[in-house]
């Protein structure tokens, strides 16, 4: 099992940088899956048991100068990793105006990322920085817990308004609240709402679009026959969903959001190459 990879273009080190700054702000840890084509962060089992699931992915040759990897077997070509993104993100801080940025999974006295970053010097000689950050192996026999989320049959698809506008909405609300309720419908209507015994605070988006999602045998989700007027809502954690907007350090060309009726919100960032899904579960 072998892994190393290098970046010298600064723009895609410092786009690598915001991804992995975006994931650390979304998950404590992670698992990273590395095959021959693409990276992903993956946090899969949380969502089991209430909380959050992440899905990122990214193309490595829209980043990595070099990248060659063996994986366990032939015909098994992965590598499954479980990192603290933190201990990631904080690497690449120190990359910001690398010459060079070179990662390798190494197993000194325990598996570890090290992360060599190249500074520029006055003298001749260059200056290495280099971090070790500690990883587990993650088994073969556990690597089908992290595959890919289907995407829920959800009831309303609409896009997001501005994401500065919303997450500013937000922050305002989480003061009122532990909850949000997030409903929409097949008009590009959109509301946040607050409700407490207190106080009841509703934020209303117009003209938003809906997109014109088709699964593969060509029928709309459960969405198809739906009145357009009608509001799918979820009521979900208002710190995720916070923790969702805040973090955006990759600023998506196109964001939107599936509702299941009381079950699931799931988001869906996309920015050139990267793509992000996060689930959301409703709260009973």
């Amino acid at each position: 099992m072998r892994f190393r990879a290098k970046i010298v273009d600064l723009a895609c080190l410092n786009h690598f940088s915001r991804v992995t700054g975006t994931i650390a702000r979304l998950a404590r840890s992670c698992t990273l899956r590395l095959t021959a084509g693409k990276l992903f962060f993956i946090l899969a089992d949380r969502a089991a048991g209430g909380g959050a699931g992440l899905w990122c992915e990214l193309c490595q040759g829209n980043y990595f100068d070099e990248f060659q990897m063996e994986g366990v077997a032939a015909e098994h070509n992965e590598i499954y990793l479980e990192v603290v993104p933190e201990n990631l993100s904080r690497a690449l801080k120190t990359a910001q105006n690398a010459k060079a940025f070179k990662i390798k999974l190494t197993n000194k006295h325990c598996p570890c990322l090290r992360v060599a970053v190249e500074l520029p010097s006055l003298s001749t000689s260059s200056r290495i920085v280099t971090h070790d950050i500690p990883v587990g192996v993650i088994p073969r026999r556990l690597w089908n817990d992290f595959r890919e989320p289907s995407v829920p049959d959800f009831d309303v698809s609409i896009y997001l308004p501005v994401l500065k506008t919303m997450k500013s909405v937000v922050e305002r609300m989480k003061n009122l609240s532990n909850s949000i309720v997030i409903e929409a419908n097949l008009s590009g209507e959109m509301n946040l709402k607050i409700e407490t015994d207190l106080v009841c605070v509703t934020t209303h988006f117009k003209d938003l679009g809906n997109p014109p999602w088709a699964s593969a045998d060509g029928c709309q989700s459960s969405s198809q026959g739906r009145d357009p007027e009608s509001m799918a809502e979820a009521r979900i954690d208002i710190k995720k969903l916070q923790q969702l907007l805040a973090g955006q350090q990759v600023n998506p060309t196109k964001a939107l959001c599936n509702i299941v009726n009381k079950r699931i919100v799931h988001f869906v960032l996309l920015h050139e190459d990267v793509l992000l899904q996060y689930f959301i579960p409703a709260l009973a």
